[in-house]
């Protein structure tokens, strides 16, 4: 079973705390990347860059239908 140390809302300062708070303003919570990857913000902060330069790039259908196509040839059931 695999472990993945994490920081908790409750504990969470600098930047972490600010990755929190954005995410729970505007998801309501706090998405489950972001928790997982909370020890390195700035693999997130580096990820929504990315995604937000493809993002920029395209309309979001297409978007839309690479994020699935991707999804079914890794067989990701999240």
């Amino acid at each position: 079973m695999a472990f993945v140390q994490t920081v908790s809302e409750d504990d969470a300062t600098g930047s972490v705390k600010e990755l929190y708070e954005r995410d729970t303003a505007s998801q309501g919570y706090v998405q489950n990347y972001v928790k997982a990857l909370s020890l390195h913000p700035e693999i997130v902060v580096a990820y929504r860059d990315l995604i937000t330069l493809l993002r920029e790039r395209m309309d979001l259908r297409r978007y839309e239908l690479i994020t699935i196509a991707v999804s079914a040839a890794l067989r990701c059931s999240y």
